[in-house]
């Protein structure tokens, strides 16, 4: 048939793409508008090879097969279909494994099958070769496309560029279309506004019990090499785990208790500043018992609310508007979990406990966002910038919510 069909090694893509604009080949370092970029190789390869696209196929490296949230974005773009290599970390480095074999195995089946008379490789992979000769003895012609070299050498295999009945570079004009070199920041997301109550807390002045803590101890003596002061004397009738001091002005978890409660000094309540201790089994209020209110406990989850065919249509969702971009995850999450609470009131009164999510919805939130390859990924560690990226998202629905349900005047 006279259609073309366009093969991307994404690994290869944008691998030479970072290293011709950031200088080094990890995808880290680019951003890229995936619309644009699918965009510009359509129409790029129907104006080369003169043949209405069938298809853009993507093959990619991702941990245990899992879509990432850009193979997620891609694969519900008109016209792309998304092939899924693992991606497996040897001596430090990530490596791409199956993905080669299935771009061999499609380009063989299209050309054998007759679906179109023109192919365009986007690799530089010398183990497409063979495929890529099957292909030509089948009659397609093969445009073989490659990433300008950021030394300006080649960054293909000989072999593949001799065989190629067609060869174009993707200079750096071409590919700065939708791809950009990152900037460095700190930011991981969009956080929520200010809370007052946090500000409260943080400007909170130290009680003198830790003014004093914080104070300089006295130098070593010869005698035993340590410090002599109260807090050495405690450490070392009750040794513990070590751990950095804080620095001095700036209250810790305990400074900021003592603010609160029977044991604040006199004259320096803060009465409107409220407390939350994190722990292993969420947050426990103080003064108070142990354990999450009972308000907060009886919260129903997401689970329990949700019908069959409401889960058949979240899931559906999921599949085919979800990006999965963790600030997105944390915002669909909470729109569906609080359009289904039966009463309004609770998210408002959800909203005062900021910024920490009940122990019970954190923890069937982040379940979510593994749907999506935020989490189990990365070393099989949760990636702490994406589970702030998740709350916040959260949060801000929240927020959106509740300013939209307050009654007016308030």
């Amino acid at each position: 048939m006279d259609r073309c069909v366009v093969l991307v090694d994404a690994g290869y893509l944008l691998g030479a793409a970072a290293s011709l604009l950031a200088k080094e080949p990890s995808r880290s370092r680019i951003t890229v508008d995936h619309p644009a970029l699918i965009q510009a190789l359509r129409e790029r390869a129907e104006t080369e090879t003169e043949r209405p696209l069938l298809r853009i196929y993507w093959f990619d490296g991702a941990p245990d097969r899992v879509p990432q949230p850009e193979h997620r974005r891609l694969r519900v773009m008109p016209r792309v279909t998304v092939r899924l290599g693992a991606l497996t970390r040897s001596d430090g480095r990530w490596a791409q494994k199956g993905v080669d074999a299935a771009m061999h195995a499609e380009l063989t089946e299209l050309a054998r099958n007759r679906a179109c008379s023109d192919v365009v490789l986007v690799t530089g992979d010398g183990d497409l070769l063979p495929g890529l000769m099957s292909a030509k003895e089948h009659g397609v012609a093969v445009h073989l496309w490659a990433v300008q070299a950021a030394d300006g050498d080649y960054n293909q295999s000989e072999d593949l560029v001799a065989e190629a009945d067609e060869r174009r570079v993707l200079d750096r004009a071409w590919i700065t279309q939708a791809v950009r070199a990152k900037e460095i920041t700190g930011v991981c997301a969009p956080q929520p506004a200010p809370r007052p109550e946090i500000a409260a807390i943080l400007s909170a002045p130290l009680p003198e019990s830790a003014l004093a803590e914080h104070a300089p101890q006295e130098p070593a003596t010869p005698q035993n090499g340590s410090h002599a002061g109260p807090a050495a004397a405690r450490a070392a009738e009750h040794p513990g785990p070590e751990r950095t001091p804080a620095k001095p002005g700036v209250p810790t978890p305990k400074d900021l208790a003592a603010l609160h409660g029977p044991g604040a000094p006199a004259g320096k309540e803060q009465p409107n500043a409220t407390l939350r201790w994190s722990s292993d089994k969420g947050w426990v209020d103080r003064p108070g018992g142990p354990g999450e209110p009972p308000d907060v406990v009886a919260l129903p989850t997401l689970a329990q609310l949700t019908t069959a065919e409401q889960r058949w249509a979240d899931r559906e969702e999921d599949i085919t508007a979800v990006g999965g971009d963790p600030f997105e995850v944390g915002q669909v999450f909470a729109r569906r979990w609080m359009a289904r609470l039966p009463e309004s009131a609770e998210v408002r009164g959800l909203s005062g406990m900021y910024p920490r999510i009940p122990h019970r919805i954190d923890g069937e939130l982040l379940r979510y966002a593994a749907r999506f390859g935020l989490l189990a990924h990365k070393d099989d560690q949760i990636d702490e910038h994406d589970r702030y990226a998740i709350r916040a998202g959260f949060w801000r629905e929240v927020d959106v919510h509740v300013a939209a349900s307050a009654p007016s005047g308030e």
